[in-house]
Formats: C-alpha cells, structure tokens, sequence
C-alpha cells in the first residue's frame, strides 16, 4: 500500500517537472530565438506627455478682452536618441533656423549636470503654428525630437503693461520654491498681475502616456488612457479697469511723463492706471527678440519700465492740505471758520513761503478754493505745536498716526506688483537728520504744504480723493474685481472697509472748499458745468527744473462714480494741464464721450518730452 502511494507520488512529480521543462522551453523560444517579440519590444516606447493648460485671459470691467493665449509649440530633444544620420538640411530648412544654430542648440554642458543625454530638454521654443506643421509632417524623419504644444500672451491692445505684467520661464530659483510644482521649460508669471495671480491663472497640467515606434511615430495610448489625467485651465480674471478710459488716458498723456490712476470710490476697484511713457505689452510677450526688446527699453532715457503711476515717490504739493484739514479739524486746532492772514508769503524770521494773488482766507473752504500757503502753514504749526512750541515730538508723532490710516508712509498692499510706500518724516527721522531732539516745528513746514521730506505714490493720491468722497473709508485699491469662478474670490482685504479716523461731519467743509476750487478757484480749467466736480491743485516745486504739475478730485460730489489723481512731471502749475488732463478723464469716465473738444486737443498738443508744442 505504502509503494503504491510513493510510486503515484513520483508520477506526478515527474509530470510536474516536465511540464515546467517545457514552459521554460516555450519561453525561451519566443522570447530569445524567436526575434519578432524581441523586436516589437525594442520598436516601441513610452513617453509621458506633458500637456500644459491655457492660462486664464484677462478682460476689463466691460468684457473687452486685454490678454489672449496664442498657440506656439516647444521643440525637444533626447540627444541619445538623436540619429547620427539624419538630413540635418531638411530639419533645419523646415523650422527656418541654420546650422549654427542647430550645433548650439544640441551641444550643451553635459559635465555640469544641468543637462542629460537620456532626458529631453528644449531644443527651440516658440516655434509658430505655420513653422511647426510642415515639420510635424515630417517628425518621423527626426527620431529624439518631440513637439509640445505651449501658449504665450498676446495684447490685442497696446495698453496696459505697466500693470499686466509678462511670463518667463522658470528659473532654478523658482523651481526649487515650488515644490516639485514647476520643472524647467515651465512659465511662470514675473511681473504685474502674471505674477500677482499666478495661482489662479496658471491652470493645472495634465499627462498623456502614448507609446510610439522607434520612428517616433505614435502607436497608441498606453492602456487605453487609464492614466492620463486633463489638463485644467487656469481662471480668467476680470479686471476692474475701464479699456476705453485707458486708452484715452494714454492719449492725453502722450508726450508727457507722469501718471494717471483712477479708482472707483465704493469699491476701491482701479479704473485705469496710466504710466507716461510706456510701450506695447507685446514687445516681451515670450519671442526670439524679447531680450533685444527689453534691453532697449531699459536703455531709453524716459525710462518706459518704469511705472510712475505706481513706484514713483513725489512730493503732493497743495493736495495734501485737505488732507492736513481734515486732521486739524479732528483734533480742535481748526474749524470751518478758522481764519488766518495772508500778505502774500508767510514769514517766519528770515524765511518766507510765498502765496499767489487771491482773496483773504476768512475761513477754511476759501483757503482750500485758492490754496492759501499762510493759512495751511499756520494750520501744520497749531497741529504740530499742539502741545506746546516745545514739544513738536507729540504732534507730530500724532499727524503721522493719521496718516498711516489714510494709508500714507507705507504701501496700501495693492495688488499692483510695482507699488511703493512713499515716505513720511516721523520723529526719529528729524532727530536723526539734525543731530538733536531739539528740533521745532518750524525747521520743516513746508511738509504743511505737500513739499519738504513728504513723499507719496500716484496711486496714494487717487485713494485720498477716494477716501474724501467717500466721506471717510476706502477699500484697498485693487486691479482684479473677480474671476470667472463663483467660487473663487478676490482676497479679503480687497473686501474691507477700512475707516479713517475722522468724523464725518467734518468732511463736508473740506469738499466744499474742493468744489469751489473748480467753480472759481485754482483749478477754474477743470470746470464742467454738467458734472459736479470736487478737486485739489497742488504745483510740486522741483529744484532741477520745472516744478511738477499735481491734481486730485472725485466726481460727481454726491454719489460719487470716480476718484483720480494725475502728476505731470515738469509741467508747471498744477491747474494748468494736470487739472484739465484729470477732468477730461472724468467727463470720458461718466458721460461716455468728450464734449470739450477743444479743451481735449489743446492737452493733447502739449510736448513736454521734446519742450515743443505739436503743430
């Protein structure tokens, strides 16, 4: 019985080891003397498609497209997989590029470790739709070279570049922050708003595995596209600028140097942001020449990269006194009927400040009418001296905390990239400047009147006129209102009201004072008798030549729809070309078209950049 078991037992062991001796054997045969699986194998790969998504467009508040995507395509290679005996004429004849260029497009550092030869890296970028197709035709010519499909900005208006802002591709900086989020041949937005929202804008990226035959030809998708994943585009912002009021801005701003910024008051959304000179946004979209491009206007002596609507600290001149006002009534040391002489200058000692022609101040709306230097000094010397001739520290110390409320000294937190803070004398500055605690106030005063130390942005401007009309808050003044996602909003504190410390009752005699300053004032040029208009001159002394001209103004006074502030560099009184430069903008704004058509082509003729009037 027992021989009988081991005898069935080794029967079976014996079937079993055959059985394997000839699997073993079948596989063998197909897999290393039979060369049609062996040779299928070698013939096909898998390659990893990135596919890159459109980043979201840019539209203003009207709907009219600011920012497009334009299809380009990447060209890649894999140098090991290169052929030695590829017709390099035809290659380089079908994408437009010579020989030179294909020997250093090829030839790279490999000791560095930048590059590999088993990993593709970019051969040519930006190669256009009408290059690129011939040569796809013909891709099966050029075994190691794969085309990626990419997207580059393109301004269908030439407005705007100061804020829009451009991308790049990434740099080794950017790629290490990211956390494995970009790799290299990635864009990435570098300046403006690009660069700003580059989170919502730039989409997610999406991944194709497709197999291909050694021609580089595609076979198919690898296990019927299980794993791929789609790619995401990135959200469309809309911004709150006004195109048709841009331009005409850009318009009257031609051949000058200075800044417009225009800002809706009930929601702190900029209507326009206007930078003189400037250039077309199209000249660093991503092309072969954007370098050239770039250097050349970093050469130019007007400077067009740089945004004085923005980055640019100026001295306010006479708008600050409503400013000055407003604080001064706060704290007791001026009422609406507070009166001050003036003789003409104010004096103290041996130093005078002059004060054009105008009628006696007898109360604080008729000083801001027409801008009386004596009675806003005084009123800087009772605010700073509240305490005493002797302790200028306390008040100033205190007209610097309200400032800081108006949003002076420091930078609003915009989301204009290129924003600066301007600058406010504090205590420690003048203790600091003169060597000595013992300063007074009258060593600086002419801070009273906008000049001196005090230094502000264009955009700050535009928001203290806003925050006038709105008889004392203002919301942080911002370029993008929303995207074309409910579920997305613009940050928190684009949505916050923020409330300066000043009762409201005492806004009202200070925009009186403002709309008489039009009516019949410093700024009589800026009339319109179909909109009520409340506005500030100010004529900012410039020691290098001719003094700056400086307006703000909201309009109209009840309900306000804009608040603006506009600086003309070298242009003289502020109510001669910046006033009406800021009321033509506000009657484009609210009526939709111009009326004074003659006021418009005589600010248009004006050449501040060759000093010669256009004929």
């Amino acid at each position: 019985m027992e021989d009988k078991r081991i005898l069935r037992y080794q029967i079976l062991m014996g079937f079993l080891i055959c059985s394997a001796i000839g699997l073993i054997f079948t596989l063998a045969k197909i897999q290393l003397f039979n060369p049609y699986y062996s040779n299928k194998a070698s013939s096909i790969t898998l390659n990893q498609n990135i596919i890159y998504p459109p980043r979201g467009l840019f539209y203003d508040r009207n709907g009219k497209i600011l920012v497009i995507n334009y299809p380009t395509y990447d060209l890649y290679v894999t140098y090991k997989d290169v052929s030695p005996t590829m017709d390099t004429n035809m290659f380089c004849d079908l994408l437009h590029i010579s020989k030179e260029t294909f020997k250093l497009n090829m030839e790279k550092d490999w000791k560095s470790g930048k590059y590999s030869k088993s990993i593709p890296f970019v051969f040519l970028k930006s190669i256009p739709l009408d290059v690129f197709l011939p040569f796809q035709e013909n891709a099966f010519r050029f075994p190691g070279f794969d085309g990626l499909l990419r997207s580059i900005r393109e301004y269908p208006q030439p407005h705007g570049s100061n804020f829009l802002g451009y991308i790049s591709e990434v740099n080794k900086s950017d790629i290490d922050r990211s956390d494995g989020l970009y790799k290299p041949g990635d864009y990435i937005g570098t300046a403006g708003l690009e660069k700003f929202y580059e989170e919502e804008i730039r989409g997610t990226n999406g991944v194709e595995f497709v197999l291909k035959d050694n021609l580089g030809r595609e076979v198919g998708p690898f296990e019927y596209g299980k794993l791929d994943r789609k790619a995401n585009s990135g959200l469309d912002a809309i911004l709150g600028i006004d195109l048709e009021l841009q331009k005409f801005g850009d318009t009257l701003m031609k051949n000058k140097v200075g800044g417009i910024v225009a800002i809706e008051p009930a929601t702190g959304e900029i209507l326009c942001q206007i930078t003189s000179p400037s250039y077309n946004p199209n000249l660093l979209s991503i092309q072969n020449n954007r370098g050239l491009a770039y250097a050349y206007l970093l050469r130019d002596s007007l400077k067009p990269l740089f945004d004085r609507s923005s980055n640019a600290k100026y001295p306010p001149g006479s708008i600050f006194k409503p400013i000055l006002a407003l604080i001064a009534l706060q704290e007791g040391v001026l009422n609406e009927n507070t009166a001050h002489p003036c003789s003409g200058a104010y004096y103290y000692k041996n130093v005078s400040y002059g004060c054009h022609n105008h009628p006696s101040p007898y109360k604080l709306s008729v000083a801001l009418q027409h801008s009386c230097n004596s009675y806003f000094i005084q009123t800087f010397r009772d605010l700073i001296e509240i305490k005493g001739f002797n302790k200028p520290q306390i008040g100033l110390d205190l007209l610097v905390k309200y400032l800081g409320a108006f949003g002076l000294g420091k930078p609003l937190y915009t989301d204009v990239a290129t924003e600066s803070g301007g600058f406010i004398p504090t205590s420690e500055y003048y203790t600091r400047l003169y060597k000595t605690d013992q300063w007074r106030s009258t060593y600086f005063v002419s801070v009273g009147i906008g000049q001196g130390e005090l230094l502000l942005s264009t955009i700050q401007m535009a928001n203290l006129a806003a925050i006038i009309a709105n008889r004392g808050y203002f919301y942080t003044p911002h370029l993008v209102k929303g995207f074309n996602s409910e579920s997305i909003e613009i940050p928190e504190r684009y949505r916050t009201q923020n409330t300066v410390p000043i009762d409201k009752k005492y806004f009202e005699p200070v925009i009186d004072g403002m709309e008489l300053a039009i009516r019949g004032g410093t700024a009589s040029k800026a009339y319109n008798p179909e909109i009520v208009t409340c506005g500030k001159t100010g004529t900012s002394q410039n020691p290098h030549g001719e003094d700056h001209s400086v307006f703000f103004a909201f309009a109209p006074r009840e309900n306000p729809k804009i608040a603006i502030a506009v600086y003309v560099e070298n242009a003289g009184w502020g109510g001669n070309v910046a006033a009406p430069i800021a009321s033509l903008m506000i009657e484009k704004y609210i009526k939709g078209k111009i009326n004074r058509l003659d006021l418009q082509e005589k600010m248009m003729k004006i050449d501040l950049v060759s000093k010669k009037p256009k004929t």
